[in-house]
């Protein structure tokens, strides 16, 4: 049972007095709960599975016991993430905390010079921070030994096995240290990761915080029935109607560079972020958006798990997604850290079945919401359940 929130302290995680200091310093004054009950078992060196929803704070869930053992102990860590913009995210994170104890790391990610990679490596930092296909890059060139890592953690294990990147994760697992601390972390537990967990950790201890699909407590969700070649003019029109930032994400590249291009021509202050984009323009992009160059990110389902940013008002699914999890993952990006936050999703008349899937997914009805100045749509006569007066608001 999860203590009330007024009760909890990090002061009673069995955390040391520097560790202590250093959250105190940081403004770090009350845990989550992903991070009340997960810190207390990774600092007694137990293998842990956490399953919490996005922006729960499970970055400093694993850090800082991660940082406190290597701190106390030797041998290295390796943290597993599916994207570099996750993992450049996790480095900012924890990077406060590494510094104070003078923990040297790396960020082992592609895009990035191999061989200032390479020069970093031969210094022999503590904390390895890395995607699973550069770091077997390194593996492949013995660049990198592994063999005294003996804390292994793996955020977002779901979609890096969505990616995947499982061949590359068991090939790494198999050159750790054959003692060793896992730590695995999830918004979702699909039976690959179960079967991971069964395989490679001993009696691990179960944290979760919500169910899978379960979305932020305080985010609103809303979804427009609307045409394909209308959706940019009622996207003009929601951007009138929420004056703060806004995470954009479309289906594909192409359709990321059409929006973008669209909403520059409209007056907007907008960036773009896909696969395409240099590491270094995605990194523009992100931090462009985080201190307000950019009012609107588009993007594609990349950024729905590599983006902390704090009081987004309003997440837009311009198109649906492929993978019915990434619509959790998306909408997660607002109404973070008990914030309040609005997700809209857009679905032509022909995608009740996709609307179909994510609302069993989520386990709730989604909101069919109409706009005074755009023309309603509906979805194909067979579907007419999903008119009902009960799924209908009107705007004003």
């Amino acid at each position: 049972m999860n203590t009330p929130s007024e009760t909890r302290s990090f002061a009673h995680l069995g955390l040391a007095p520097r560790m202590l200091e250093l959250l105190q310093k940081l403004n770090f004054v009350t845990p989550t709960p992903v991070q009340h009950q997960a810190i207390p078992e990774a600092l007694e060196g137990k293998d842990v599975v956490g399953v919490a929803q996005t922006g729960t704070g499970k970055t400093l869930a694993f850090g800082i016991p991660m940082i406190q053992r290597l701190v106390a102990e030797e041998g290295r860590a390796v943290v597993l993430v599916p994207t570099r913009e996750l993992a450049l995210q996790v480095h900012e994170v924890i990077e406060p905390f590494l510094k104070c104890f003078d923990l040297k790391s790396v960020v082992i990610i592609g895009g990035v010079s191999f061989g200032r990679q390479e020069k970093t490596l031969q210094k022999h930092p503590r904390v390895l921070i890395a995607t699973p296909g550069r770091l077997n890059d390194h593996l492949e060139k013995k660049t990198v030994d592994l063999r005294d890592a003996n804390l292994l953690v793996l955020d977002e294990a779901d979609r890096m096995f969505d990616m995947g990147f499982k061949p590359q994760v068991e090939r790494i697992m198999r050159q750790l240290a054959k003692k060793r601390q896992t730590l695995l972390f999830s918004a979702t537990m699909p039976g690959d990761i179960v079967t991971l967990a069964t395989r490679h950790m001993k009696l691990p201890i179960h944290v979760e915080i919500a169910p899978p699909g379960t979305a932020p407590a305080k985010l609103t969700q809303e979804l427009y029935i609307v045409k394909e070649e209308q959706k940019a003019d009622l996207m003009d029109l929601l951007l009138k109607q929420y004056p703060g930032s806004v995470l954009l994400f479309a289906s594909t590249r192409v359709k990321v560079k059409s929006v973008t291009g669209r909403l520059w021509q409209l007056g907007y202050k907008v960036g773009e972020l896909h696969s395409d984009r240099s590491m270094t323009q995605r990194q523009q992009a992100i931090d462009g958006f985080k201190n307000g160059q950019y009012r609107i990110l588009v993007a594609t389902d990349i950024a729905a798990r590599g983006i902390d940013v704090t009081g987004i008002e309003l997440v837009v699914n311009f198109d649906l997604p492929e993978d019915i999890e990434n619509y959790v993952h998306r909408i997660g990006r607002t109404g973070r850290a008990g914030l309040e936050g609005r997700a809209i999703s857009f679905a032509t008349p022909e995608q009740r079945g996709e609307v179909a899937r994510i609302e069993s997914f989520m386990n709730m009805t989604l909101t069919i919401a109409e706009h005074p100045d755009f023309p309603t749509q509906s979805f194909e006569k067979r579907y007419n359940y999903l008119q009902s007066p009960s799924r209908r608001r009107r705007l004003r």
